[in-house]
């Protein structure tokens, strides 16, 4: 294009992660792929939520059109729709969103393993994460260096849907993050800028250097990455005066660098002032540079073609892409497959979560509720009170030697079972002898997602996104979480305060979960006086979440269950519908 991309990124109608932004229709598609292709220049598209079994078959046929139509790459989130995808159309590249949660090496051949030739790297990584998996990493490794930021690590927010029925996972987040909290505004992240880092970037062998401009005008992206087109040809970082044109574009209070440069305090925090809005009015003016032209520079070597990371399916980094031919030309190979159904009879086992050892019941107790596993998280894990434990929900490459410390030392002192909620944590959970349950966090929305996971876990917690029906669709040994503060968010940036208190009084506790916060929910999930609702859903474990609750408050709400009494206090349910 114009404004030197080498491959431009946007989603449909249906089944992408910014459905509030004007998406392009079938017929735009179709013409903006062409005219991509005409210029040289790739098209990778968007299908990056979450997919239930009832709406696989329209996916699957999404993906077709936007085969026929020419799409090199599908940047996807729900592995379900990426095996399907797979199987129906081998030689369309597929880019694993960063919604995946792509944080480690084991993640990258997690995802290399099924069949994605890139993988979105996590925003939240810092240079000496993000270095190592792009030297190490068995597929393409895609990195985010401009753009808004959220605040909670990717795939792992439920802060709209559960507020207010706005999915992110299902592309309408509400942004319940930019909002005000005890006053302030401590969930609210300024732009990511990472101009100033190029060389580094360039050094690492990233495969790609991402702008995130989807809800943002054209105006933005065009002279957004006509600034990153001129220093990636000369090679160079930022100078000042284009950083300070990159801000009168847009900004929140100025831009971050915090996860890259691991400078996570308060001044990663910014709003969209009155002054930010006046100077994007006034940008409308040249870059105050010679274009590259003038200049006389040649175009950098692309990372990932000079660590030959090239297997000829993924985008300008390989330098090499599927020929743009027309529909009619292709094959057509779509066979939508019926959802899948475990050949497992066995019932899942009901099992229990605390974070605090001196809050668990006596054994005996437990038992009679009918929990056979109880879960402590891995580095308060104590043997003599709990069996299994907790995984923490991030762990970056830099973590893993420790991780795989305290998986060991666990297992010694008497672990069998492992929850795990994070794809890269599978491997060496699996090596240190546990028993595999898997979390929530995997986003589990369907029966295709769940079979990919069969013969890795022994049984899936689903989604607390899912409703009753889309439940009882998923025919595999699974549970959901019948009482517990669901966790909603996952923070890399330490808030510094137990609570967020938002404008209708509503509290939502912060807890620590493997090192980083984790926002619960103002209440709690409750389904003692729906136990027919839930059995209707066929063979179902329950499991139990307990964050704040005291050893008699636990003991208290196990009995209500048992004898199915209806909430004392505002809870949240499970969706009938």
């Amino acid at each position: 294009m114009k404004n030197g991309a080498d491959a431009v990124y946007f989603g449909t109608t249906l089944f992408n992660a910014r459905m509030m932004a004007k998406n392009f229709t079938r017929d735009e598609a179709a013409r903006a792929i062409a005219y991509c292709h005409e210029r040289g220049v790739l098209c990778h598209v968007t299908m990056n939520t979450a997919v239930t079994d009832r709406s696989m078959s329209d996916a699957l046929r999404q993906a077709e059109f936007l085969y026929l139509s020419g799409a090199d790459a599908l940047i996807v989130a729900d592995l379900g729709l990426a095996g399907e995808i797979r199987k129906n159309f081998p030689d369309l590249a597929l880019h694993a969103s960063t919604q995946c949660g792509g944080h480690s090496l084991e993640g990258a051949r997690f995802f290399k393993e099924r069949g994605f030739c890139r993988m979105v790297a996590a925003r939240e990584l810092d240079r000496e994460n993000l270095s190592f998996l792009c030297r190490n990493a068995p597929l393409e490794i895609e990195v985010f260096v401009h753009g808004a930021l959220c605040v909670s690590q990717s795939g792992q927010c439920l802060f709209s849907s559960f507020l207010g029925g706005r999915s992110g996972n299902r592309g309408e987040c509400a942004q319940p993050c930019r909002m005000r909290y005890n006053g302030r505004y401590p969930l609210s992240l300024k732009d990511l800028c990472l101009a100033g880092h190029i060389e580094e970037l360039l050094s690492m062998g990233a495969a790609s250097l991402k702008i995130e401009g989807r809800m943002k005008s054209p105006a933005y992206v065009g002279r957004v990455t006509a600034v990153y087109r001129r220093l990636l040809d000369e090679g160079r970082n930022a100078a000042p005066e284009e950083m300070a044109y990159l801000s009168e574009i847009f900004s929140r209070s100025g831009f971050t660098d915090g996860y890259f440069t691991k400078q996570t305090g308060p001044a990663m925090l910014g709003v969209r002032r009155r002054e930010d809005i006046e100077n994007s009015r006034a940008a409308a003016r040249t870059l105050p540079l010679a274009s590259h032209e003038q200049r006389g520079a040649k175009r950098a070597e692309p990372a990932g073609k000079a660590n030959g990371k090239t297997d000829g399916q993924s985008g300008p980094a390989s330098g090499r892409r599927r020929d743009a031919v027309p529909p009619y030309e292709r094959s057509r190979s779509l066979s939508p497959s019926k959802a899948p159904v475990s050949g497992r009879k066995e019932r899942p086992v009901d099992s229990a979560r605390f974070y605090r050892p001196e809050t668990i019941p006596e054994p005996k107790l437990l038992q009679n509720h009918g929990i056979e596993i109880v879960y402590l998280p891995l580095d308060r894990f104590d043997g003599r009170k709990a069996n299994g434990v907790l995984l923490p929900p991030v762990v970056f490459d830099s973590e893993m030697p420790a991780l795989r410390e305290k998986l060991q030392k666990a297992r010694e002192e008497g672990a069998v079972h492992a929850l795990v909620g994070n794809a890269g944590l599978i491997a060496p959970a699996k090596e240190a002898g546990f028993c595999l349950h898997g979390d929530w966090r995997l986003n589990i929305c369907s029966s295709y997602t769940a079979a990919l996971f069969d013969g890795l876990f022994d049984d899936l917690l689903l989604s607390p996104e899912l409703i009753l029906p889309q439940i009882r669709d998923i025919r595999f040994p699974k549970g959901v979480v019948v009482y517990g503060r669901q966790p909603l968010m996952t923070l890399e940036r330490p808030t510094g305060t137990a609570s967020l208190t938002d404008r209708t009084q509503a509290v939502f506790p912060l807890l620590s979960e493997g090192g980083r916060e984790i926002l619960l929910n103002s209440v709690p999930t409750y389904m003692a006086d729906k136990k027919e609702a839930l059995a209707k859903c066929g063979p179902l474990a329950r499991h139990f979440l307990f964050t704040l609750e005291g050893k008699r408050e636990v003991e208290s709400i196990l009995d209500a269950y048992k004898k199915g009494l209806p909430a004392k206090k505002e809870v949240r349910r499970i969706r009938p519908s």
